[in-house]
């Protein structure tokens, strides 16, 4: 018998340690999730990813009263780049999650479902990219959003 252990490597930062551009990508998630609509949850989640034109796309949850017909936040914002600048990879992106009273939740990390996408649209532009959780005073950064979901479909990781 073999064994095996996985070890996803996580920086966590204050949000005033990261740099102007990564606090950018984080403050447009939260306007996004300003905009999410969460009448059942009332957890409002926002991604922004920076694709590597520099150009700034976002999502937020849209909920459905016909669960599970509604949408994460990262999948809104990774398939309208897809649909949008196919040609475009993702070079970062930025999850915040925000409660019913407006104050950032300490940590929002995304869905398995959220996580395949990732790991699929790195897969297709062969680049990987990274993930900044972000809460209300620090961040934790996943430099390869593979990592996010370490035994996947096709498994290469083990």
């Amino acid at each position: 018998m073999s064994s095996k252990n996985i070890i996803i490597p996580i920086e966590e930062l204050d949000l005033t340690d990261l740099s102007s551009a990564d606090q950018e990508l984080v403050e447009h998630a939260k306007a996004a999730a300003t905009d999410a609509y969460a009448p059942y949850s009332h957890f409002r989640v926002g991604a922004a990813l920076r694709l590597n034109s520099g150009r700034i796309v976002t999502g937020s949850n849209q909920e459905n009263a016909a669960y599970p017909s509604g949408l994460c936040a990262e999948r809104t914002a990774l398939f309208y780049a897809g649909a949008k600048y196919p040609e475009d990879p993702v070079a970062k992106l930025a999850v915040v999650a925000m409660r019913e009273d407006g104050k950032m939740a300490n940590l929002a990390a995304p869905c398995g479902g959220c996580r395949q996408v990732m790991l699929e649209v790195a897969d297709r532009f062969k680049q990987p990219f990274s993930v900044i959780l972000a809460g209300e005073k620090s961040a934790k950064i996943i430099s390869d959003c593979r990592d996010l979901l370490p035994i996947n479909f096709d498994a290469s990781s083990l």
